[in-house]
């Protein structure tokens, strides 16, 4: 992959020593977290009179297996078909008008990189565009850059509306929502004021071309992004609280609502296995260690994973359509 163009040229190489306390600071948090797993996974294998392994053997053969597999295989296209939305609608606001048929492949083929990290995802999307439809890397990179800074206001949204609609069955803990919300609120105000150039008027940032889609963007956009990408947490919703059940355990939709979106958070974090993720709902259901642990594992990791298969079948004609050229 070439290297990504900034305004003054070719962008320096990545700091190594940056690179290394980084990854050493995630899988420190991996290792915290799978050390949480064993202790609260051994302590309720230890309560029902089993060794570990048959504890876990027990709760995986109690799932029903044939219909969580339809379930996720359902819902991840339906995901896919809603991501590629959002994408093709966001490049066409910033950028030029796309079709949707011509962002499918590409955003498909990502999955694939998004194994590893959904930046390197995104990348390699920046790149196809790059080379496929001749856009310049510094649009692509601001479009990408839209799309995850409103990703974060999207969940912490529905953080909100779920802490207001079951605030009562939550743990104490997110009693904190509510006043990240009223940060956010104001951060994002700021934001919308400062990219207008009403406050601050003589600052240069603003100016920079990884900014372009912020300098364009306006509420219509952000409330449009929103309004596209909610459908995919509101499935969500639905296909994680069918399949909750389906691991052995008591879930409804409202409390689910409040859950989601801080552990989608948690599963952005860059851990083997989405470990913060698992770790997360294990604290969540407190009394299901085992089939939550299971769930976590399995329902992220498969969702990744099928997504990547799904990248392999557009694979070919991503790369046809690239090298072809």
């Amino acid at each position: 992959m070439r290297p990504v163009v900034t305004d003054g040229g070719e962008a320096p190489a990545p700091n190594r020593r940056s690179n290394v306390v980084g990854r050493l600071v995630f899988f420190a948090i991996a290792a915290a977290c799978f050390l949480f797993l064993y202790y609260r996974l051994n302590g309720a294998a230890v309560r029902e009179g089993l060794p570990l392994f048959d504890y876990m053997r027990r709760v995986f053969a109690n799932v029903r297996w044939l219909p969580w597999l339809f379930l996720m295989v359902a819902y991840s296209c339906v995901y896919l078909a809603i991501d590629t939305l959002v994408l093709t609608q966001t490049l066409s606001w910033f950028i030029k008008p796309m079709r949707y048929g011509d962002i499918l492949p590409v955003r498909a083929s990502a999955y694939i990189l998004s194994i590893f990290s959904e930046q390197v995802g995104k990348g390699a999307m920046a790149y196809y565009l790059n080379q496929r439809h001749e856009v310049p890397g510094w649009e692509v990179a601001s479009v990408m850059l839209f799309i995850m800074f409103g990703e974060i206001f999207y969940l912490l949204v529905w953080a909100t509306v779920g802490f207001a609609v079951s605030g009562n069955s939550l743990p104490a803990a997110f009693g904190v929502i509510p006043f990240i919300a009223l940060g956010a609120a104001v951060v994002f105000t700021l934001w919308l004021l400062y990219f207008r150039g009403t406050i601050f008027p003589a600052s240069e940032l603003r100016n920079r071309k990884i900014f372009h889609a912020f300098r364009i963007a306006r509420p219509k956009h952000y409330a449009g992004f929103f309004l596209l990408r909610s459908p995919a947490l509101l499935l969500a919703v639905i296909v994680y609280t069918i399949a909750l059940n389906l691991f052995g355990v008591q879930a409804s939709l409202l409390p689910l609502l409040g859950y989601l979106p801080i552990i989608f958070f948690a599963a952005t974090v860059p851990t083997p296995m989405r470990a913060a993720a698992i770790a997360l709902w294990v604290v969540l259901f407190p009394r299901n260690e085992g089939q939550m642990a299971a769930f976590g594992f399995v329902q992220h990791n498969f969702f990744i994973l099928f997504n990547a298969l799904i990248g392999v079948v557009f694979l070919r004609r991503a790369q046809r359509e690239l090298f072809d050229r």
